[in-house]
């Protein structure tokens, strides 16, 4: 149990008041009106209201002198992790020469009266490459035979794009003069519509380009042929790792469309389309872009030549992990670059080391410490007397903010040359909120306890945080319950992840492979002897509300539903819901009751008609039977999946 702090004075402004009355009564007998309108009675609760604010700063000395305990320790806060995203440059012609967009290029989210614009930055320099096509092949009997094309392309003389009809894994191999890696490709396609029996909405291809381990698969922005039956133009990006490849004499960057299975339902290809013409050009290029803002060749000031020396950053907080800053001292010969640690323990006098500080955005030299003997040691180096510091580069940003929807990032900071716009194709997801005061607290005795071994669940939620804090939840499972075996422990992980609406995609609440990796190569290493450690994602259980509600007079029934809808995805959330709105509970069933009292508190909602409970699978879309109480298990979460709310007139 927490220990009982007391109050170092516990009185309050009535009690001062009166006994300031009786004081008076005391040594001032003749002063007899002591109502509130007496000027002399004003005065009086006047240093009575004063006084209560000396006592209230007086009993927050316990929580100053456990924050510098903590501090003791070595706990700093937690500083905020920035969201990432790929953000793609749409050019406004196709590219006919060389172009390099910058690392540190601004873009944005559209500013509105209620809410700043969020800003991002690239991270490197995005080369946008020209292309142009120089040799075409045809692939068919399922790869076996490949048919040269490249006369008749330049002859403008028409073929068929596969073999007729066609057949699985024939292909239309595409060769680009140069690789174009992370470019944006535009092929204008001109052809017969001669290739029918496919639905034009989702036809039986893929497009895929050749790298170094094979053929990756390419997303597409544009397809206005209709699984090539039509003239019109598809767009497609090239992976970062696009290379050249010789295939049958000819070398070429390979881009090609291969012929697939059709989905469930629909219906393959009952003759191969026709190609009478096709022209390839670079409309666009994506980079990487994090949250926040590049800040490069800031001087902090000159070194004194003391140790322990600390200098202030001009913007914070500072993002650090995959981010890391770049700081210089400057010597006779040039700049010297120093490296970051998280402590000076075991930095030696002539080690280059510093301490960053990446919540309150400052930078801290190592200290001297007095040992036995009057004897002092140096804990890293220091910087000459009159040595010029500079961060080289840092970003400053990061937090929840950061996670925005597909789309929504669609502003230039600044002009590009021959740029016309910028958008992100998928939503940004990684940005969690530094560490505040109280978790801080919340997480000192958990640290002393640990001292860098897991033990207890908590034990390991609390290391996982630390390995990845660009997660928003951890959750550890020990043996006995759900399917945890004995001798082992389970450790879910809940990323951070956009929301629109509060509505959540499915697919944004799976952490990478790299954010798992991370997490169980650290609790191996702490792990206790014996003990077999899982990482894997939270298991989430889709839940469906179908409600119909009555609204109240005069109201707008639209506007109902869709505070409705935002109340639902709000609350069936796992990273907004529950009753304190910081995550759906885990192993937490939700039931018919809750639903239907958190539809009847929506405002404009007079009557709840009807609730109905379903069960849903997220990555199939099938829904359950009804119910009146959905489980989700012991390591569970309730997912939010297509809710459907009619609103009618009173």
């Amino acid at each position: 149990m927490v220990l009982p702090a007391p109050n170092l004075d516990d009185r309050r402004f009535q009690q001062f008041v009166d006994e300031a009355k009786r004081y008076v009564m005391r040594r001032c007998p003749e002063w007899t009106d002591h109502n509130v309108s007496d000027p002399g009675v004003t005065l009086i609760e006047t240093f009575a209201f004063m006084t209560e604010q000396l006592c209230y700063r007086l009993n927050r000395v316990p929580d100053r002198l456990y924050v510098k305990f903590l501090e003791l320790l070595g706990l700093r806060m937690l500083p905020p992790t920035a969201a990432e995203v790929p953000v793609t440059f749409w050019l406004s012609t196709p590219a006919r020469a060389p172009l390099v967009i910058r690392a540190g290029t601004k873009i944005s989210t559209t500013r509105t009266e209620s809410e700043d614009a969020v800003v991002f930055s690239t991270l490197a320099d995005l080369p946008v490459l020209p292309t142009e096509i120089c040799a075409i092949r045809r692939v068919v009997n399922r790869g076996v035979a490949s048919e040269n094309q490249t006369t008749a392309y330049e002859l403008g003389e028409a073929f068929t794009t596969f073999a007729d009809p066609p057949q699985l894994d024939d292909a239309l191999l595409i060769g680009l003069r140069d690789p174009a890696p992370r470019c944006a490709v535009r092929l204008d396609f001109d052809g017969d519509s001669e290739g029918v029996g496919v639905n034009p909405k989702h036809p039986p291809l893929v497009w895929e380009a050749w790298t170094g381990d094979g053929w990756a698969p390419c997303p597409t922005t544009t397809d206005e042929t209709g699984g090539l039956n039509r003239s019109g133009r598809i767009v497609v990006h090239l992976p970062e790792s696009h290379e050249a490849s010789l295939i049958d004499e000819h070398r070429a960057a390979w881009l090609r469309v291969r012929v697939v299975e059709p989905l469930p339902g629909q219906p393959a290809y009952s003759s191969s389309p026709v190609l009478r013409g096709l022209v390839a050009g670079t409309v666009g290029a994506t980079a990487r872009a994090v949250h926040g803002e590049v800040v490069e060749f800031e001087e902090l000031g000159e070194s004194e030549g003391v140790p322990g020396q600390r200098f202030d950053l001009a913007r914070s907080p500072v993002l650090t992990g995959q981010h890391p800053a770049s700081l210089q001292v400057s010597t006779d010969t040039g700049w010297q670059e120093w490296t970051r640690v998280e402590n000076f323990a075991t930095s030696g006098p002539d080690d280059p080391h510093y301490v960053l500080d990446g919540v309150a955005g400052q930078v801290e030299f190592g200290p001297a410490v007095r040992m036995a003997g009057r004897l002092t040691r140096q804990y890293g180096a220091v910087p000459p007397r009159d040595a010029v510091v500079r961060m080289r580069r840092y970003y400053s940003g990061g937090g929840g903010r950061g996670n925005v929807a597909r789309y929504a990032i669609d502003t230039l900071k600044g002009s590009i040359p021959f740029v016309s716009g910028v958008t992100n194709l998928n939503p940004a997801g990684g940005g969690v909120d530094g560490e505040t005061l109280d978790e801080a607290k919340a997480r000192g005795p958990i640290q002393l306890r640990t001292r860098s071994r897991a033990v207890t669940a908590e034990d390991y939620e609390a290391i996982a945080r630390e390995a990845a804090p660009e997660v928003a939840r951890v959750h550890c499972l020990t043996a006995g319950e759900d399917d945890v075996a004995h001798g082992a422990v389970k450790v879910l992980v809940v990323p951070a992840a956009a929301q629109k609406n509060r509505e959540l995609l499915f697919a944004d609440l799976v952490p990478g492979a790299g954010t798992l990796e991370r997490i169980a190569a650290k609790l191996d290493d702490v792990r206790l002897v014996g003990t077999r450690v899982l990482v894997e994602p939270a298991r989430y259980r889709g839940v469906t509300v179908i409600a119909r509600l009555v609204a109240r007079t005069r109201l707008d029934p639209e506007e109902i539903r869709v505070r409705a809808l935002e109340r639902l995805y709000s609350y069936i959330n796992p990273l907004t819901g529950g009753e304190d709105g910081t995550g759906w509970v885990f192993g937490r069933r939700i039931s018919h009751g809750e639903v239907f009292a958190l539809l009847q508190s929506v405002r404009g909602v007079d009557v709840v008609e009807d609730v109905r409970l379903f069960g849903a699978n997220p990555v199939t879309g099938e829904r359950g039977s009804e119910v009146t109480r959905l489980p989700v298990g012991a390591g569970g979460l309730a997912f939010s999946y297509d809710h459907q709310v009619r609103v009618e007139r009173s």
